[in-house]
């Protein structure tokens, strides 16, 4: 049986989870709790309590075990850009792209 979390419109560059999900993927829960607590990105935090979520999930709705639990996936996808404009010299702008991110997390049993 499969649980799942997600956390949409998050607001991070998908990028920068990517290589905070890749740490985790296939591991089992316990180890990619301790790595995320470890890890000094921002996307750390994000994804643990996402990883949390998943877990209890899993606990609630399927009575699944804890300490048997394993990521079986866990991916980031590209939410919606919001645009923003930063004032330069002479009356010129640049623009800024503020990316969101759509992360999941799936945990199964062993």
């Amino acid at each position: 049986m499969q649980a799942k979390a997600a956390a949409n419109f998050v607001r991070i560059a998908p990028r920068k989870v990517q290589l905070v999900i890749d740490l985790i993927r296939g591991k089992a829960v316990g180890d990619a709790i301790a790595i995320l607590r470890h890890t000094p990105k921002a996307a750390s935090p994000i994804v643990e309590k996402l990883l949390n979520s998943a877990i209890a999930n899993a606990e609630h709705n399927y009575s699944l075990d804890p300490n048997k639990l394993v990521i079986e996936q866990v991916f980031v996808n590209q939410g919606p850009t919001m645009k923003r404009f930063q004032q330069r010299a002479m009356g010129r702008a640049s623009a800024i792209k503020k990316r969101t991110s759509h992360i999941t997390v799936v945990v199964s049993e062993k």
